[in-house]
């Protein structure tokens, strides 16, 4: 790490991250319809992103600092087991092809603004409702903690503050700022916020990406000595350049299990249904691929940080590092500055969806009932708020050295929202109570069995005995623990229904589901036709 500053690369990610914050607050204004304070306008957006910002925004949703600083580490650390994370991405979209599409139509037909929303709806179970609503919370706060941990990764290449420092304060100087910078435009502009700021985002990842992915490898002599290097030094490490069959079980299970969590957390969905229409998911579920080709690409820089000779104690750095060696400093401001903005927006997009959970399910189900849609708002832009201060407790207290934990962690638990939700799109036949106790036990063993793989030397999560984070002895403990979820789920679902326990009322029907039902949703809410005078 450098430990003076590099002055030119700080005024050019200054500059950026600068451009961004008043865009942010300028988005406050951004397509917003007059006279409207209520979640669908702070939360959603309006539910009126088309085709393309509804692309950015979920690109920006959901490749974060997970992919520019997490993965690249992991290669870096273990090889190519790293690359776990591109067939997962490639997996999930073939699945939410068939599911998000419903949600949509349903969700804008009965007004839906979370999923928890949707499942009391469908299950008449408010005790199955809070469950999801606190397990989304809890899932998406260590996912913004690496958000800000790729941030602090930045700034402490550029030199700034830093582990340099022995004072807390300036040590964790960096993670204050970002808070207090995503604080302030998220709770001004909602979702429009990172919307907007979604164009600049990708615009310049994707720019950094091309001239990283032809000028590294020329100045490194070519993708052959890279990955001589890389499986040299692997080597000697205990990594692979290429995953044994040791490693096969572990490698599709990480795939696998995160496939199924990726879009149950509480952003992907808010992203989905800020559209203003069942096409725009459809279609996007086909182009958002792209991404997954982007983020191959990235994961290859941890193997050119290995070809460039980078030695780490955290490899949380590397990516950072090899931009700082590699380019000129100018260039590297502009690649820090799309690295930064990258954990941004998606931390808006995370803190927002929390704040929506909170305030629709917990706040007005179970507080206040008459809450009016006013004040519905005000307690999520305060939650919004709250949600970032837990993130920052989680990447103050944990390990960051294994950075891709904290969204595993988070895998684990919103993976075991899948049979509620996704389960009662297609089906009513799992019974509400079945649901909730296997919704339990997927908690209680996937949470114990993370806290078991945590280092011995740590007495929190965070590091991992395993050569792969959040590993168990059966594979990823986020799948492990969803299977025994499913299972307890469908056995108590035959022995409740033949005992005849009474089930919860189900609000919808099945033409909510269907392609037109968006539609009929929106003419039912415009005023009836006046008699000409």
């Amino acid at each position: 790490m450098n430990e003076d500053i590099n002055v030119v690369a700080l005024v050019v990610f200054v500059f950026f991250f600068a451009l961004v914050t008043v865009m942010g607050f300028l988005a406050a204004r951004w397509r917003k319809a007059a006279h409207a304070d209520n979640l669908d306008e702070w939360g959603l957006g309006g539910r009126s992103f088309g085709t393309w910002i509804t692309w950015f925004l979920l690109g920006g949703d959901l490749y974060t600092a997970y992919t520019f600083v997490a993965v690249p580490a992991l290669i870096y650390s273990a090889g190519a087991v790293g690359f776990f994370a591109v067939p997962y991405t490639i997996l999930v979209y073939p699945l939410i092809f068939l599911f998000l599409p419903r949600l949509w139509s349903v969700s804008h037909r009965h007004g839906y603004v979370t999923t928890s929303d949707f499942v009391k709806g469908r299950f008449g179970s408010r005790g199955l409702s809070l469950a999801v609503a606190l397990t989304g919370i809890l899932a998406t706060m260590p996912y913004i903690a690496l958000q800000l941990v790729g941030i602090q990764a930045v700034l402490d290449v550029m030199g700034i503050g830093g582990g340099a420092s022995t004072h807390w304060f300036i040590k964790d100087l960096p993670l204050l700022i970002a808070f207090g910078v995503l604080a302030a435009y998220t709770y001004s502009s909602g979702l429009r916020a990172p919307a907007l700021i979604a164009f600049v985002k990708d615009s310049l990842i994707y720019i950094v990406i091309a001239v990283a992915i032809i000028y590294i490898p020329i100045k490194l002599g070519g993708f052959d000595d890279i990955f001589s290097s890389a499986g040299e030094k692997l080597s000697e490490t205990g990594g692979a350049l290429v995953t044994g069959p040791e490693g096969h079980w572990a490698y599709a299970t990480l795939a696998l299990g995160s496939a199924l969590a990726l879009f149950m957390y509480p952003h992907a969905i808010t992203a989905t249904l800020s559209s203003r229409s069942r096409e725009v998911i459809r279609r996007n579920t086909t182009i958002l691929p792209l991404y997954s080709l982007m983020l191959g690409l990235l994961a290859l820089l941890g193997f050119m940080g290995i070809a460039a000779g980078i030695s780490l104690d955290n490899p949380q750095l590397v990516v950072p590092q090899l931009f700082e060696n590699m380019f000129p400093a100018w260039f590297a401001g502009v690649a820090f500055a799309a690295i930064g903005i990258g954990a941004l927006v998606p931390a808006a997009i995370m803190s927002i969806a929390a704040a929506n959970l909170f305030t629709r399910n917990v706040y007005r189900d179970f507080l206040k009932p008459n809450a009016t849609p006013e004040q519905e708002t005000k307690v999520s832009k305060v939650t919004s708020l709250l949600v970032k201060v837990g993130a920052l407790v989680f990447v103050l207290t944990l390990d960051k050295t294994a950075a891709l934990n904290f969204q595993l962690l988070g895998g684990i638990w919103i993976a075991q929202t899948f049979p509620s939700l996704v389960g009662g799109l297609f089906t009513r036949w799992f019974h509400r109570w079945a649901l909730l106790a296997g919704w339990a036990v997927g908690m209680v063993y996937g949470t114990i069995a993370a806290y078991n793989v945590s280092s011995p030397k740590q007495d929190h999560f965070g590091g991992s005995t395993a050569e792969i984070p959040m590993i168990g002895e059966i594979g990823y403990i986020g799948l492990t623990a969803f299977v025994l979820n499913a299972v307890v789920t469908v056995v108590l679902t035959v022995i409740l229904r033949a005992a005849k326990v009474p089930d919860g009322r189900d609000e919808t029907t099945p033409s909510d589901y269907r392609a037109d039902a968006g539609d009929r949703g929106v003419k039912e809410e415009l005023p009836a036709p006046t008699a000409a005078p």
